[in-house]
């Protein structure tokens, strides 16, 4: 067969679209900020991108710019509700029966970090807290705890 007819890919065709959550996109003030930086850095990429004529480039920080002004467009923005039990945008604190202590801030999707301690809202360990007060037992992955803090102070952005 002769390369006439062979179509060269440089990828930018196979760059499948990042899937969008079904859930409500609830987020921090935090949480929001990032989504507007995530923005601000795939626009810049764009650029860059279309003027180094880079078509991989492009089609990448095309799909992310697509998918962060789409988590942008339908963002809730909550802020902690303040008052005894787990909710969106808390801190809470649990200590195991071995004494361990662990704190998760429970925060939207796009900004979950667990080994940073932020949880997202959809996570089950998240589900397993909300709605819980200060003394409850909760069941955890890594086994039985006690809710011992709640913090519903925002974290800065």
């Amino acid at each position: 067969m002769s390369r006439a007819f062979v179509k060269e890919s440089d990828g930018a065709e196979d760059l499948p679209e990042r899937p969008v959550s079904p859930e409500r996109n609830l987020v921090t003030r935090r949480g929001l900020a990032l989504i507007e930086a995530e923005i601000a850095a795939g626009r810049e990429a764009l650029t860059s991108a279309t003027a180094a004529g880079d078509r991989a480039g492009i089609a990448r920080a095309s799909r992310d710019l697509r998918y962060w002004t789409t988590r942008r467009a339908n963002a809730e923005p909550v802020d902690p509700p303040g008052g005894a039990a787990v909710t969106f945008g808390v801190a809470v604190t649990v200590e195991t029966e071995a004494g361990a202590r662990r704190t998760f801030r429970i925060v939207g999707e796009d900004e979950a970090d667990p080994t940073a301690g932020r949880i997202g809202w959809t996570a089950p360990v998240a589900r397993r807290l909300m709605g819980r007060e200060i003394g409850d037992e909760v069941t955890l992955p890594a086994g039985p705890a006690e809710i011992v803090a709640i913090e519903s102070a925002p974290e800065r952005a």
